[in-house]
C-alpha cells in the first residue's frame, strides 16, 4: 500500500490535532493549511479539500433508484463516517428515510460530536434518521440477522486495490461482494468510492451477480481521477 500523501504547498503548515492507537492501529488528525486530513497508519485516507466525489457517492446512488422507480423514503447504509461529506450530502436530501453510518474508529466519531470535523458533516449526526452504528463494517455486514437497505454507499478505502487494513480486502471479492448483494433490497444499489479506476473490480461486480454496473469519474487537479463504482442488485 502507498503511504504517498497527496501533493500539497510546500509552505503550508502542518499541525497534528489527534493521534490515537486503537485495535486498528494509528488514527491521526491533522491540520494542513485551513484543511483537515486523516491519516491512518500512515496512510493518507482523505482530507476536507474536496467533496465532490464522496457527495456523488450517494448522488449516484439515489439516481440509480430513481432510474427504476425509487421506494418511498429509501434506506440508505453509509460505511465510513470519514470527514463527513458524504452524510452530510445525505441528511440534506429529505427523502431519506433511514439513514445508517458505520464507522469503527472511536477517533473519528469523537472528532465529529466535539471536534473540529464537525463544521462538515454539518449536525448531521444528531439528524432523527441518522443512526450511528459504532462497529466494523465487515463484521456488520455479515451479522445473520442483518437488515436489508435500499442502497449501500461504501467508502471505508482507497479503493479496492489500495485497502486501509489487509483484513478489508475480502470486502471486494467473491464472498465480500455476495454479502453485499444479500444486504440489498431487490432493485437496491450499491456504490463504491475509489480513488482510482479499477477494472478488475467491476468484473468481480458482474461474476457476483450485480447488473448495470457503471463508473462515474470525477476530475481531480493531479492524477487519475477519483471513481464511484456503480451496481445494482436485480429486483
Amino acid at each position: 500500500m502507498s503511504t504517498a500523501l497527496p501533493e500539497r504547498d510546500a509552505h503550508e503548515a502542518v499541525v497534528t490535532l489527534d493521534r490515537r492507537d486503537g485495535p486498528f492501529g494509528e488514527v491521526v488528525l491533522r491540520r494542513r493549511g485551513r484543511h483537515f486530513e486523516i491519516i491512518a497508519n500512515g496512510c493518507f485516507l482523505m482530507d476536507t479539500a474536496d467533496g465532490r466525489s464522496e457527495r456523488l457517492l450517494i448522488q449516484a446512488a439515489l439516481d440509480e433508484l430513481d432510474r427504476t422507480g425509487a421506494p418511498v423514503e429509501p434506506s440508505v447504509l453509509i460505511g465510513g463516517l470519514g470527514v463527513g461529506f458524504s452524510l452530510a450530502y445525505a441528511a440534506a436530501e429529505p427523502r431519506w428515510g433511514r439513514i445508517a453510518i458505520v464507522e469503527r474508529e472511536t477517533a473519528i466519531i469523537d472528532w465529529h460530536r466535539s471536534g473540529p470535523l464537525g463544521a462538515f458533516s454539518d449536525g448531521a449526526l444528531e439528524d432523527r434518521r441518522v443512526q450511528v452504528l459504532h462497529t466494523d463494517l465487515l463484521e456488520y455486514l455479515a451479522a445473520a440477522d442483518g437488515e436489508r437497505y435500499d442502497a449501500l454507499c461504501l467508502d471505508i478505502d482507497n479503493g479496492p486495490d489500495w485497502t486501509v487494513t489487509d483484513s478489508n480486502a475480502g470486502l471486494y471479492g467473491a464472498d465480500g461482494l455476495a454479502v453485499l448483494w444479500h444486504r440489498l433490497q431487490p432493485g437496491g444499489v450499491l456504490a463504491v468510492w475509489s480513488a482510482q479506476p479499477s477494472a478488475d473490480f467491476e468484473e468481480a461486480l458482474r461474476a457476483a451477480g450485480f447488473s448495470d454496473v457503471v463508473t462515474h469519474e470525477i476530475p481531480v487537479s493531479r492524477g487519475v481521477p477519483d471513481v464511484v463504482h456503480l451496481a445494482r442488485r436485480a429486483g
